[in-house]
């Protein structure tokens, strides 16, 4: 019906022309934008290198790669560089999908990606026009008029989430900016509006609990209110109402040095889009709970630690979950410290894969097992979905306050089917936020824990249930051996040290890692300290303390400029 649609929607007579002029709102990586000007386009994992080449002789063969190609939003990346050579490149290959795709065909006309497209079009329509005949601009004018008439009438069947978000502002969008077409805004202000109530939880959270996409959502309801607002048009109270709940949030998985939390697939976010989400909303509220959409966020002097304090999305939310309850990162001022390895999906599907595995985040996993478990491939919207099936139906949390710092106690028993084991995580963050202490129990609680227990370690010979204890590290943190094998120094481009011991109680070991970072032609090298052991009975602890050395001061200068995300393919 897609297509029977898009190719009604092609054929329609429509009035060209902006009916009022549109403002860019969204901006790119500028490394990203320099790749494509390149020929370096990587989608998906699937690089192709056509220095003169367009972006569609690109033989894409995943599903991903297709929709990130047709959503185009990569105008936002060439947008960023913003030269004469990025504006051909950018004219050039909105002409060409007109002429291939313009027509009802290919793949990009489904709902979610014509929303997405429509509001990049939109976005940088000035750009895309500037220095253009007429013959060109009342071209992209149709093209624009069709899009929109198509996702009038498919726009209802985009499944709930940031896909129909996108949809909805979209065609908010070009109803408010197309002569002719001010009558499809109403019906998608009123499905944006019912996705507010639905779609923003109470505490501000979504379904995926990925906070990147979070923001996403948050900048998409942004766009929509000023152009409503601009256009003079009622605001729903239920849009207003969810940005005041996802502000709060959005605050609590934001680290020291301003990036968000990396979990559930998401990523830090492009560099200035929170802050600017931020000061857009206008609301000041920090913070006043504990728990924001399973996260639990300790903060003390220059230290943040985010820890995911609860079970992963399951169902159809679960496409980008990743099994990291227990996990926690931590950044020092503007340095990450502690990371997840992150999301894969940029550098294809096995990688992808990857980082959802447990043994990719920083806590403990049982050899060979991850704490929630991949059901069987669901085929959705064009797209190989592997959902979460198998997951913790058990997080206690609790926090407190202490005398010295702050104390936060979670657990899960998503060991407790494989092995009749649970996992509790202690974290203590001193007031000063120099040190954190930690310990990793895993333990049998009932009788038929200590059954399932006692058959697992069965089945190893009775040599122990293997485990190990994973601290990811980011990519520009120098690990070391320290003190004899007792301790690993960790220094930071700030000057500042940190220094991780352990009790003894397991082997400690420095080994390679990868940071998967959107945005690069490949995965980032980086290292993990590993403490490793065997469970050789129904309880069994682990303690560790990530501490900043001695000579290190409470108060520095971090003058060192960061690496620019992408700059590896220069």
């Amino acid at each position: 019906m897609h297509r029977v649609h898009a190719r009604i929607a092609a054929r329609a007579k429509v009035p060209t022309g902006f009916s009022s002029q549109p403002e860019p709102r969204s901006i790119g990586i500028y490394a990203r934008g320099r790749q494509l000007i390149a020929g370096n386009f990587l989608f998906a994992g699937e690089l192709t290198e056509a220095p003169s080449g367009s972006i569609w002789s690109i033989n894409a063969t995943s599903a991903m790669a297709i929709d990130e190609l047709h959503g185009f939003a990569w105008l936002d990346d060439l947008a960023a560089v913003g030269d004469f050579k990025a504006r051909e490149r950018a004219q050039a290959w909105v002409s060409e999908w007109i002429h291939r795709y313009g027509n009802g065909t290919g793949p990009g006309w489904v709902p979610d990606l014509t929303g997405r497209r429509l509001i990049r079009w939109i976005n940088h329509a000035f750009f895309l026009m500037r220095g253009q005949d007429q013959v060109w601009t009342d071209r992209f004018y149709r093209s624009l008029a069709h899009q929109t008439l198509f996702l009038s009438r498919r726009g209802k069947t985009v499944k709930p989430g940031l896909a129909r978000f996108e949809a909805m502002t979209g065609m908010i969008y070009a109803g408010l900016s197309l002569q002719g077409m001010s009558q499809y805004v109403e019906p998608a202000v009123s499905i944006l509006a019912k996705d507010c109530v639905h779609q923003v939880d109470g505490q501000g959270g979504l379904p995926t609990r990925n906070p990147q996409e979070l923001l996403e959502v948050l900048t998409l309801l942004h766009w929509s209110v000023q152009a409503l607002g601009e256009a003079d048009r009622p605001i729903p109270h239920s849009v207003h109402a969810a940005i005041d709940r996802i502000v709060p949030t959005l605050r609590a998985l934001r680290h020291s040095d301003g990036g968000l939390a990396r979990f559930h697939g998401g990523g830090r976010g492009i560099e200035g889009r929170l802050e600017q989400a931020l000061a857009a909303s206008g609301n000041k509220q920090m913070p006043t709970e504990s728990l924001y959409m399973g996260y639990v966020r300790l903060s003390a002097g220059r230290t943040s630690v985010v820890v995911d304090a609860a079970a992963p999305p399951t169902g159809a939310a679960s496409f980008e979950g990743h099994a990291s309850t227990c996990a926690f990162e931590l950044t020092s001022g503007r340095r990450p410290v502690i990371v997840n390895c992150g999301n894969g999906r940029s550098f294809g599907e096995e990688w992808r894969r990857a980082g959802r595995a447990t043994a990719s985040h920083s806590t403990l996993a049982i050899d060979g097992y991850s704490s929630s478990r991949l059901g069987s491939g669901t085929r959705l919207g064009g797209l190989d979905r592997e959902w979460l099936t198998d997951v913790p139906d058990q997080v206690p949390v609790e926090w407190e306050t202490l005398a010295d710092g702050h104390r936060l106690q979670v657990a899960h028993n998503g060991y407790q089917r494989t092995h009749g084991l649970t996992h509790a995580r202690t974290l203590d963050l001193s007031l000063d936020g120099r040190g954190l202490v930690g310990e990793d129990f895993i333990g049998s609680i009932s009788d038929g824990d200590k059954k399932r227990f006692d058959r697992a370690l069965d089945a190893e010979k009775l040599q122990g249930v293997p485990f190990s204890i994973r601290f990811h590290l980011h990519p520009e943190v120098d690990a070391e051996i320290d003190l004899g094998g007792a301790a690993i120094s960790m220094a930071l481009k700030s000057g500042e040290i940190w220094v991780f011991r352990h009790d003894g109680t397991a082997e400690m070991r420095l080994e390679p890692s990868v940071y998967l970072e959107n945005g690069r032609l490949k995965p980032r090298a980086a290292s993990q300290v590993v403490l490793s052991g065997r469970a050789m009975s129904y309880a069994t602890r682990v303690r560790w303390s990530l501490a900043k050395a001695q000579e290190t001061p409470d108060a520095l200068r971090d003058l060192v400029g960061d690496t620019i995300a992408g700059s590896d393919s220069f």
